[in-house]
């Protein structure tokens, strides 16, 4: 057995559960994230050439709100997981690496908690959504539609925040996301 299987084997249930977690919402997130920039991308393109010599796109508008719509809430998730999000740097930084460690916990609890409550509250309103039947200009597709993201986007936020938790309870070291240990972040400030 090579070294990455015997440290894998003598990973706790937990740690497994998010090592796991973490590779399938890293899969989505990624994907969703790759194709939505490269079809934003060739669809903008497309969409300029076209106006400038033949005729607009009639759809490149909503298609291209939508990908922003799926980028944004799903881009929330992956700054959850890559600590990209905004945080207290300096006041963590300052704390002994327990209480720092405590700390991460509550803010990511409290976190965690408020992600949970805008994804039944943006499911809620996509269930409103759904009643109306309301359809887009362009494309004729239902409303809705667009609105899918904004539960699963700030679920997969959640996910992010529980799992930064189980990563504190179960390493020896604070860690501010699932994927980024915490250290002091020296940042060069002006010229080379």
């Amino acid at each position: 057995m090579n070294e990455k299987n015997k440290n894998y084997t003598s990973l706790s249930f937990f740690q497994k559960f998010n090592d796991y977690t973490g590779r399938v919402v890293n899969g989505v997130e990624v994907s969703i994230l790759v194709f939505c920039v490269a079809a934003l991308g060739i669809l903008l393109i497309a969409n300029v050439f076209a106006r400038t010599f033949f005729e607009s796109i009639y759809f490149a508008e909503e298609i291209s709100k939508f990908l922003v719509m799926l980028i944004t809430f799903t881009g929330v998730s992956y700054g959850v997981r890559k600590a990209r999000h905004i945080r207290m740097g300096a006041f963590l930084d300052a704390m002994p690496p327990k209480m720092e460690k405590i700390f991460i916990i509550i803010i990511s609890l409290i976190s965690a908690i408020v992600m949970g409550i805008m994804c039944w509250a943006s499911y809620e309103y996509l269930i409103n959504a759904m009643s109306k039947g309301h359809v887009t200009a362009a494309l004729r597709v239902p409303k809705w539609t667009f609105y899918v993201i904004m539960p699963i986007g700030f679920g997969l936020a959640c996910i992010q925040y529980v799992r930064t938790i189980i990563k504190n309870l179960t390493e020896k070291d604070p860690w501010q996301s699932p994927d980024q240990q915490s250290e002091y972040e020296d940042e060069q400030i002006g010229g080379v």
